[in-house]
């Protein structure tokens, strides 16, 4: 028996007893995962990334591992949300214009000593200034740095749309402003590199495509970190006590780790392991997060249909960011149907061997999106349940 047929039996006996849809979180994956990262970070504490999670528990037991620190939220609502749930590290990873949300952290203390909002133009600081509502709190400010790698002149560009903060000069012009503003504090750097940390450099039956990637990445690496390094000790000339610089993400963790300027890296996915990690040389992970469709035809040989299943991810559109058939091994989507909204027809000599009722498990193509389409995960841990636990969705938190 293959290891993958082995957790198929495990999955199948723990969940004997509930009706697929489901969604489930392989324990003893998760946290080797975790163990992996942590390893990669070579003594660096790893901020999660709470929209690869989208579960309170899971962000709990992840935070009360050995090196974890902090959370890193994606709406600056979840984030008020999980400062009062007693969270008190969170930093907000994307800018806001949420005036009334903004009104609330500048009028509670709790939430303004918990939570850290981003910026990246000066007109973000108006908005923040002009949503106080009376508030009077202390707004602490971290400042994005565009991590995209320009070639051929700047007429290449790698990486994605966020900030449009570069240079260590344009960087340090906005610390001076934030330090110069009563009622904000500058207190972090971040610099997300996505074309790094987020693109596979090994992808299936596309070896040249491979190589290219792994040499844009290479080149991207080095050049991030010489201006990362420049960045962060202007910002530190302007704000010497900077409490951190964060970096990094999943398929970068150590690398980003490696530069001295980098005070903590950010990953998130890694700990669940979806379908679009497969395809980096840097690290394995074990898939922990899975959702599982039921037999409910069988409209010949060779093929089965399942409910549902047509849950793709963001980004832009392509197979890759379809779910992936994964348990049993062998099955595939009919080209002509793909994975549907309310029936996935899928093919392959295994679907002789499912019955009306069984269960197909399946990958999602990237990590907590997953958690949108299910209001509980099933924690298992060996051929057992041992916790339903409510994702966002199922605590009634739906932010984007």
């Amino acid at each position: 028996m293959t290891a993958r047929a082995a957790d198929r039996t495990r999955y199948n006996r723990a969940t004997a007893h509930l009706d697929a849809p489901i969604a489930i979180v392989d324990l003893e994956a998760f946290d080797a995962n975790a163990e992996d990262l942590v390893r990669r970070a070579a003594g660096k504490p790893i901020r999660v990334a709470s929209k690869s999670v989208r579960c309170r528990t899971l962000l709990e037991r992840v935070l009360a591992r050995p090196g974890f620190a902090g959370i890193m939220s994606f709406t600056l609502a979840e984030s008020l949300w999980l400062a009062r749930a007693g969270f008190d590290d969170v930093l907000l990873a994307y800018p806001s214009a949420d005036r009334s949300a903004f009104a609330e952290l500048a009028a509670d203390p709790k939430l303004a000593a918990a939570v850290t909002v981003m910026v990246d133009d000066h007109a973000q600081l108006e908005l923040i200034e002009a949503s106080r509502a009376g508030g009077r709190e202390e707004i602490r400010v971290c400042l994005e740095l565009d991590t995209s790698l320009r070639m051929l002149g700047g007429r290449v560009r790698v990486g994605a749309l966020r900030s449009p903060l570069r240079s260590p000069a344009q960087l340090a012009e906005l610390a001076r402003s934030v330090a110069r503003r009563p009622g904000f504090r500058l207190v972090g750097l971040m610099a997300y590199e996505g074309h790094v940390a987020g693109v596979g450099d090994a992808v299936a039956g596309r070896p040249l495509r491979s190589r290219a990637i792994r040499l844009m990445q290479a080149a991207a690496r080095k050049e991030l970190a010489a201006r990362r390094a420049e960045v962060v000790r202007a910002v530190r000339a302007v704000v010497p006590d900077l409490e951190f610089v964060n970096g990094g993400g999943t398929g970068s963790v150590q690398h980003t780790a490696a530069e001295d300027a980098v005070t903590e890296i950010a990953a998130g996915s890694g700990l669940y392991v979806p379908r679009l990690f497969d395809n980096y040389t840097s690290f394995t992970g074990r898939p922990a997060a899975l959702f599982a469709q039921p037999v409910v035809r069988r409209p010949g040989v060779g093929v089965v249909t399942v409910l549902g299943g047509g849950y793709p991810a963001s980004g832009a559109a392509g197979a890759d960011r379809s779910p992936v058939p994964y348990l049993p091994e062998g099955l595939r989507y009919d080209p002509q149907e793909g994975a549907g909204e309310v029936q996935t027809p899928l093919l392959g000599s295994p679907a002789d061997d499912l019955l009306i009722g069984d269960k197909v498990w399946f990958r999602h193509a990237k990590a907590g999106e997953l958690c949108e389409r299910f209001d509980a995960l099933q924690l298992i841990e060996g051929d057992r349940v041992t916790a339903t636990v409510p994702t966002y969705r199922g605590e009634g938190r739906t932010f984007l």
